[in-house]
């Protein structure tokens, strides 16, 4: 009897172990979930749903969160293309706003670099104002509007996104200029709420899940909603019945990063799926009054490339899109580092002269023409931007602007000019919010 146990016992063993040897892997064990932007706006939600609701149904072991904040999400979006190609485990919280923000920055990477894995959710968007605010109506802010747009501060998320995009929707509807709207971006839904309840802006955009808590805490007043019709269980009108004819829609979707292989992605899709179809996914869709709007495949396809139009066109209306489509590759140098380049070459035409008039030594003329080696770096510099990157091209320039003027010290202006550019560039891209291209530095910096 005991041997009979035995042999059941290794059979049964050499079964379980021949299944997980042969099996079609289908799950994931851990699933990281990144969300380009600062915690407490909806990407974060999201993704702290996500969170949850992965691992409270069991379908994965592990789903930590990243947060990337900056310029809509173009950063994050940037950096999960660069360095997360070929990740099998990792998706990326996407949406309206990083559709828009790609348009209004002109971002050398789109969403046309990325994976898409799937549509999530809809939402619903709330304008208010604080509790103490002048503003007792929708009547009455379109009121000030009409009287001097550009009195009223708008904040919300990043610019280019849902929030802005509806603000403008708003005043052109009520005949005021898109264009004559003071809208002052934050770079996460934390951010701009914080402005709106101190009494920074006039008036607050952001998704309804955002601003409810704080309608229930009577710390804001709701004006309006941006839903066709009444919301069960908020007493809040909507835009339509209060004579403003808009009905907008923010919507949140998950992308995979480039060169995963077709299983990676198969099983990136049914991870996804049976979250979505998990009762702790439900519940947080009707917590935060999300609206379910799941979609795969082709359909989700044609659907990002009808959004990406519209968008296109909502910001071009308003004065503030690009003139080409984004996923063309093109990006325009800022006619403000051109203008810089003609007055260096102006400076530097100066400087020579300045230079062979006081000192017309052997050792100066053996060192070359300084307009000539310029004038390299110049051409260096405009071939290379594009391709290889801002930063690498303006290495390039300053190091031969550098010898131009003094050979003596070819390491030590190499690095002068490496930190330089790097310097630049952030100035730039992180703190005026201007669209460089990053070329192979793309996901780095």
């Amino acid at each position: 009897m005991l041997s009979r146990l035995r042999i059941c016992g290794v059979v049964s063993i050499t079964a379980v172990l021949s299944a997980s040897l042969f099996a079609a892997p289908t799950e994931l064990d851990q699933l990281r979930v990144i969300a380009p932007a600062a915690p407490g706006g909806g990407w974060d939600q999201t993704a702290r749903a996500m969170q949850q609701a992965l691992q409270r149904a069991g379908i994965v072991r592990l789903a930590p969160v990243e947060n990337i904040p900056g310029a809509a999400g173009t950063i994050g979006l940037a950096r999960f293309v660069g360095a997360e190609r070929g990740n099998g485990d990792v998706v990326m919280v996407s949406g309206l706003i990083m559709l828009g923000g790609i348009v209004m920055h002109r971002s050398p990477v789109t969403l046309h670099d990325a994976v898409p894995i799937a549509r999530l959710t809809g939402e619903y968007e709330a304008i208010a104002v604080p509790a103490a605010s002048q503003f007792r109506s929708l009547a009455d802010l379109v009121a000030a509007l009409k009287q001097k747009p550009e009195a009223i501060s708008w904040g919300g998320g990043s610019a280019g996104g849902s929030d802005q995009m509806l603000a403008g929707l708003i005043a052109d509807a009520v005949g005021v200029d898109p264009r004559r709207i003071n809208y002052i971006a934050f770079s996460g839904g934390g951010e701009s709420l914080s402005a709106v309840l101190g009494g920074q802006v006039s008036v607050g955009v952001n998704g309804l899940a955002e601003l409810e808590p704080q309608f229930e805490a009577g710390t804001l007043r709701a004006l309006a909603i941006s839903s066709g019709e009444r919301l069960p269980g908020l007493e809040v009108p909507t835009l339509r019945e209060q004579g403003v004819d808009v009905q907008f829609e923010n919507w949140r979707s998950l992308v995979a990063p480039p060169g995963i292989t077709s299983e990676q992605r198969r099983r990136l899709e049914a991870t996804v799926d049976a979250m979505v179809r998990s009762t702790e996914w439900k519940a947080a869709v009707e917590r935060y009054r999300w609206i379910d709007r799941y979609l795969t495949g082709q359909e989700l396809v044609r659907f990002l490339d009808a959004e990406e139009q519209r968008t296109r066109d909502i910001l071009r209306k308003f004065g503030t899109g690009d003139r080409e489509s984004p996923s063309t590759g093109a990006e325009p140098y800022p006619l403000f580092v051109l203008t810089g380049l003609l007055l260096f070459a102006a400076g530097a035409a100066l400087e020579t002269r300045k230079l062979r008039l006081q000192a017309m030594s052997p050792a100066v003329a053996r060192a070359g023409a300084p307009i000539a080696l310029f004038g390299v770096g110049v051409i260096l510099h405009l071939l290379l931007a594009e391709r290889a990157g801002f930063v690498i091209a303006t290495v390039v320039l300053f190091w031969f602007t550098a010898r131009a003027f003094d050979h003596r010290h070819p390491l030590r202006d190499g690095v002068v000019a490496v930190v330089m550019s790097i310097a630049a560039y952030v100035l730039f891209v992180r703190v005026l919010q201007l669209s460089l291209p990053p070329g192979v530095l793309a996901g780095w910096l």
